[in-house]
């Protein structure tokens, strides 16, 4: 579990990184409105999902693969619904929130994809 801790604070800060770096040197324009409220979304989200595939895979292993993949799909859901909801709220340029959106769904989903199989890998040579 400490590893998860680890691996997950080094990939919010290097998933940060970029954006930082884009508003620090006054290319703010390529980021929507809210960029931060969403990664925080992001960020929260893919940490409770992995926390709690991690806490069911350890208390019934056989139950990790329908546990993960009802994860996966609450979460694809609940960011769905969130793009829905901004949208609606802000007038943005698409391609701005495409990238932005993408970004953050595709980096914490490999991040997500990658701790919990190596969990898993870890559980199996036990």
């Amino acid at each position: 579990m400490k590893r998860f801790f680890i691996a997950f604070g080094i990939a919010v800060i290097a998933i940060a990184l970029p954006p930082a770096l884009l508003d620090t040197f006054g290319k703010s324009q390529l980021l929507i409105p809210g960029f931060w409220l969403i990664y925080q979304f992001f960020s929260s989200l893919t940490f409770l999902i992995c926390l709690g595939v991690i806490w069911g895979q350890q208390k019934n292993a056989t139950l990790g693969g329908q546990i993960f993949l009802g994860a996966t799909t609450l979460k694809l859901l609940l960011c769905m619904t969130i793009a829905l909801i901004y949208l609606h709220k802000y007038k943005v340029n698409d391609i701005v929130f495409v990238l932005n959106y993408f970004y953050l769904y595709f980096l914490y989903t490999a991040f997500e994809i990658y701790s919990l199989l190596s969990n898993l890998r870890v559980q199996n040579k036990k």
